[in-house]
């Protein structure tokens, strides 16, 4: 889901587009002008290390097509355990209240910290992939979740509750952004529905520690996965791997990647500063990061307002068991399904027939991926004020569950086009923004959960839900339209990152 971003180990990427024909435009790392990669120019600099066309298997975008969807099941297979985790313990947090004596802001907080890290741990990890590459950053951060999945399993109380999108762009090509995005979001996604009901019986059954030790096991499963699978995707980092073998084998230190020698005056203290800062110069010097985090944010804080305050409605209003009410989460995760793979087809469809009748794009134009946002928008909009009043007058749960499917699948496509949006459009450093962009989603889904009890309490599911509406429209509609008309002169004024 475009919301459903934290348990995803690395934000998607496309730093280096390797070009199968002379002609073809070529990004890299920290060369923003477009430079283009003949055999004219390479005959002029024998000694810039390069991929060698189409035939290269070391370039991750000719890897096989079973590898690329090896690798990019493996990601997402983890991706759903992270989103498992954060979902499973829904329906048991009555249960989890009443054992510490917990009112209703410290019950939601116990949901949304898990979050929390999710806006921090990005801004950290994301530029280090693009210094030391994907796979080392991915295998630590896998067994960092797995190390304190268990521990909140043995430990968790009161006090303790208080305190992976970089490859899919290095593997797969702009035209098979929309079809990678919703395969590898298909998985993750079963995780929303299946959390729940899983956490719904095993609190009604067992101990509810029992979610994290399950959860915990599967993370191991998925450690071995990855280390057999997963190789390194990141091309400065492939190129420069093979410069070293290069200048090693011929004794020759003239063999150099393009990044090496945007780098060869830098200290490694100068070029781990310029990458861990950059995340934070997105945010504050890029407009279309900037709004396009505070549209994905909202959105983002609502999902989760949502998914916290959905096991009360059913136990508390409906007066349905802890155990049955985690199956109502199936609406939820059907929902981000249905959208997911549904968005992902109109999404490649729209943008092909966008950039063929645009005669005035020049490669990949990311504005093509917005007029997708508008009709999915309004989809979830309307989902929302049928959940709302419809649980409001506490009609049958069919009518509920109905109203919060239409509000995933239409918030989810939205959500997919916007994602599409920024990887396109920030091909060369797409971890970094990624990872700015999560942290405001982040901070909204850890705080929109606190106000949850509140905002229903004196305004109603059905009231509550139309204040949401009413925000959302008045944000969303007119900040897109912005993209849409200003986001490439935007991009082309805002200061370089390097």
């Amino acid at each position: 889901m475009a919301a459903f971003k934290p348990g995803i180990p690395l934000a998607a990427s496309a730093d280096v587009i390797v070009p199968s024909q002379p002609s073809e435009t070529v990004e890299l790392t920290g060369i923003r002008n477009k430079a283009q990669h003949s055999p004219a120019n390479k005959l002029d600099d024998p000694f810039l290390v390069t991929f060698s066309g189409e035939n290269d298997t070391s370039n991750p975008r000719n890897w096989s097509m079973r590898h690329k969807w090896a690798v990019t099941d493996v990601l997402s297979a983890t991706g759903f355990n992270r989103i498992m985790v954060s979902t499973i313990m829904a329906p048991a947090l009555p249960l989890i209240a009443q054992q510490f004596s917990m009112n209703s802001t410290e019950t939601m907080m116990s949901f949304s910290s898990y979050v929390l890290a999710t806006a921090f741990g990005p801004l950290i990890m994301g530029p280090l992939s693009e210094v030391y590459g994907r796979s080392p950053v991915l295998h630590a951060s896998n067994v960092w979740f797995l190390v304190w999945n268990i521990i909140l399993g043995w430990f968790w109380s009161k006090q303790y509750i208080r305190f992976e999108r970089g490859v899919l762009g290095d593997m797969w090509t702009p035209e098979q952004r929309g079809q990678s995005l919703s395969v590898y979001l298909l998985i993750p996604l079963l995780g929303a529905a299946v959390g729940p009901i899983i956490g719904g019986f095993m609190a009604g059954r067992t101990t509810w520690r029992w979610m994290f030790w399950s959860t915990s096991a599967f993370q191991g499963v998925m450690v071995l996965a990855s280390l057999l699978v997963f190789r390194e995707t990141y091309a400065p980092l492939i190129l420069k791997n093979r410069a070293e073998r290069l200048r090693k084998t011929t004794g020759d230190s003239r063999y150099v990647t393009a990044q090496e020698r945007l780098q060869e005056d830098k200290s490694l203290f100068q070029v781990l500063t310029k990458a861990l800062s950059r995340p934070l110069r997105f945010i504050l010097y890029h407009p279309v990061i900037q709004i396009t985090s505070l549209i994905g944010a909202f959105y983002y804080g609502i999902l989760y307002l949502l998914l916290a305050s959905f096991a009360d409605l059913w136990t508390q209003h409906y007066h349905v068991s802890v155990e049955m009410s985690g199956l109502h989460y199936i609406a939820v995760a059907g929902g981000e399904i249905a959208g997911s793979q549904l968005g992902g087809y109109i999404l490649d469809a729209l943008h092909r027939r966008l950039q063929a009748r645009d005669s005035t794009s020049v490669g990949v134009d990311p504005e093509h991926r917005l007029p997708l946002i508008f009709p999915a928008q309004m989809i979830g909009f309307v989902g929302l004020l049928v959940y709302g009043w419809t649980a409001q007058y506490r009609v049958h749960w069919i009518a509920v569950d109905i109203g919060m499917f239409i509000a995933c699948f239409g918030l989810q496509i939205s959500g997919m086009a916007m994602q599409a949006y920024v990887i396109d459009a920030y091909a060369d450093h797409n971890s970094s923004v990624q990872a700015a962009t999560q942290f405001l989603t982040s901070m909204t889904a850890f705080l929109f959960p606190l106000f949850a009890p509140t905002l229903y309490r004196i305004l109603g599911y059905g009231w509550g839900n139309s204040l949401l509406v009413a925000v959302g429209f008045f944000i969303g509609f007119p900040l897109v339209i912005s993209l849409w008309k200003c986001g490439k002169r935007w991009r082309l004024a805002s200061p370089s990152t390097e």
